[in-house]
């Protein structure tokens, strides 16, 4: 945590403590905490702290549309940079506008602090005008939860705020000012003693808990490092590249750890999961050792659980405690910073005796045939339509890895996780955990705030765009150019391809008439002129490479592409839910033959 110190006086002595209101409490705190940009939307309950931002110099206040984007642009500021992000709203809705991006932060580990407007302390518990108890309301979504009533308390709570945010797993932290509390004066006094007493998290490992994973990792004859997104809030990348070269164990990034090791690099599997490569998923289900990195088993990862890797041993690295043995039996449990954790590993690695590492060359066999049979690819669609694989590859391509693409929830999620190439941290950011629709103009939004010198893809769908597209507004008027890829199927896709495979084509409830041979309600293209966008509509392949040249090359405003893709394309591969991932389909009707390592790779019917 940031802890500069009360400056000096020309003469060179302590300066005594200011007094300040609460507001210029929460704004000098800030200041001292290295908070640079914030995103927020002022209320009753907050002006007075917006009264003082107002006058500042030294913070940046990105004014939204709507309080859920606050919440996602903050979470897209953090997850683009690695810093914490703010966002502020007033009290009742204001307040429960943030509770879904809250939620979002929390199951994704996001360092995030919600600072949130409150009635008068006089006035609490009275069911007063646009008061909600939202401390309560975000108990169970957050790191923690603070309820300031009193001016002096309001440097050290958002000095714990920030620590506790920024520090072990990281995750949301709440502070809810009453208004009172706000226009109050008190002594200031930096840096503040913060005393969180049992909040001590464990970031350097037991040796005797390394040296027994180093030893089985030597044993192991089919080892897989599975790799979370632990790997990438520890600021670890570099050291699982080392780690991973020095052992020459395959590596699978799940969903959330796209980017923390190069997809490039001869030892990526892929993703695992549902939606994931046949060698990531096999991989994982054939091992005889999982070595889990700042990964929790998420059910999307395993399939059923009492099926998954049946005959492998694991070891659990995390630096939450409670996530360790949670779902799967961990035989070596290391709780600590994956950073430190890969460091101390490869050294008890190197340790290890030639002779006494096992032979992983039969392993490679194994699933270099797999690579070579069950390649990611996509099929043609019948309909004439675009294929949204190919656009979204081409977006990559096109922008390079030194991009950020920031997802919505759905099928262009998968397709995005899929087919864009991720060689760096940070470059590939969705809502992983909670799954929120609309999550990404606005995190896109928070993203290229962050990162002003990069170019920030917003791969949307349909569905998704309609949520949260208020947000454009935001981003012409801040001068915020962002890149929209509207992949327009016309339908709440996922949900549609769950209804064809799994409900016998029963499309119940899910077109949505924004696509080709429909009213087009909303027009994409006109919406975005409205909002002082560019708005290209891409209805042939011929046209897909010059919108998105046209689109890097507009950096003065927003850019929306409506590409309009066929409705019948789906994701795959496919684990379907709550079976093996033994059954997984490399596409409709065609699996893998996993069963023996001499089995015939040839599909067949599933």
């Amino acid at each position: 945590m940031p802890t500069e110190a009360t400056p000096l006086s020309a003469a060179g002595t302590r300066r005594a403590p200011e007094v300040l209101t609460g507001s210029g409490a929460v704004l000098r705190s800030l200041e001292h905490l290295g908070i640079t940009d914030v995103f927020g939307l002022p209320g009753g309950a907050i002006i007075p702290f917006y009264d003082e931002l107002m006058a500042s110099t030294a913070i940046r206040h990105v004014l939204v549309r709507h309080e859920q984007g606050a919440g996602h642009a903050a979470e897209g500021y953090a997850a683009a940079s690695g810093r914490v992000g703010v966002a502020i709203a007033t009290s009742g809705p204001g307040a429960t506008n943030l509770v879904t991006a809250i939620a979002d932060a929390y199951m994704d580990s996001v360092p995030f602090i919600a600072i949130t407007g409150q009635v008068f302390s006089t006035l609490m518990g009275t069911d007063a005008f646009q008061e909600a108890d939202i401390v309560g309301i975000t108990m169970p979504i957050t790191k923690h939860s603070f309820l300031v009533t009193k001016p002096e308390d309001i440097p050290s709570t958002l000095a714990a705020a920030y620590q506790i945010a920024t520090t072990g797993r990281p995750g949301p932290v709440l502070v809810d000012i009453t208004k009172d509390a706000q226009q109050n004066s008190a002594l200031f006094v930096w840096p503040p003693r913060v005393d969180l007493p049992g909040y001590r998290p464990v970031t350097k490992a037991h040796g005797k808990q390394i040296a027994a994973a180093a030893q089985l990792i030597a044993e192991s004859s089919k080892p897989v490092f599975y790799v979370g997104g632990g790997v990438i809030r520890s600021g670890a990348s570099a050291e699982l590249l080392r780690l991973a070269e020095a052992t020459h164990v395959p590596v699978v990034t799940t969903l959330m750890a796209r980017g923390a090791f190069p997809d490039s690099h001869p030892q990526h599997l892929g993703m695992p999961g549902m939606h994931g490569t046949v060698p990531a998923v096999l991989g994982l289900q054939e091992s005889d050792l999982i070595v889990a990195l700042g990964a929790r088993f998420d059910d999307r990862v395993t399939g059923k659980i009492d099926e998954f890797a049946p005959d492998a041993k694991v070891v659990h690295v995390d630096i939450d405690p409670a996530e360790i043995s949670k779902i799967r039996f961990a035989d070596v449990p290391i709780v600590g910073d994956a950073k430190e954790v890969l460091t101390d590993l490869l050294a008890a690695w190197q340790d290890v005796p030639v002779a006494d590492r096992a032979s992983l060359d039969a392993w490679w066999e194994r699933l270099g045939r797999l690579r070579e049979q069950f390649p990611l690819g996509y099929a043609a669609p019948q309909d004439g339509l675009l294929a949204p694989q190919a656009v979204i590859r081409r977006i990559g391509e096109l922008t390079g890895p030194e991009g950020v693409y920031v997802a919505g929830v759905g099928q262009h999620q998968m397709w995005s996780a899929q087919f864009i190439q991720y060689e760096r941290p940070h470059a590939w950011l969705n809502s992983g955990g909670a799954g929120t629709m609309g999550y990404s103009v606005p995190a896109a939004m928070g993203a290229k705030v962050s990162q002003p010198d990069r170019v920030v893809w917003a791969i949307d769908g349909d569905g998704c765009f309609q949520m949260t597209n208020q947000e454009l507004a935001t981003c012409v008027i801040n001068d915020i150019p962002i890149k929209v890829a509207i992949i327009n199927n016309s339908s709440l896709g996922m949900v549609r391809q769950w209804q064809t495979l799994f409900y016998d084509g029963r499309h119940s409830f899910t077109d949505l008439e924004t696509g080709h041979a429909s009213r087009r309600v909303p027009d994409f293209v006109k919406l975005a002129d409205a909002y002082g966008a560019l708005g290209i509509r891409v209805e042939r392949e011929d046209e897909i490479d010059d919108a998105i040249r046209l689109a890097l090359a507009t950096n003065d405003r927003p850019v929306v592409i409506d590409f309009v893709v066929s409705r019948d394309s789906m994701v795959w591969p496919m684990v379907p839910q709550g079976v093996s991932n033994s059954a997984i389909q490399h596409a409709r009707d065609l699996a893998p033959s996993w069963d023996d390592e001499d089995a015939d790779m040839t599909g067949r019917p599933a």
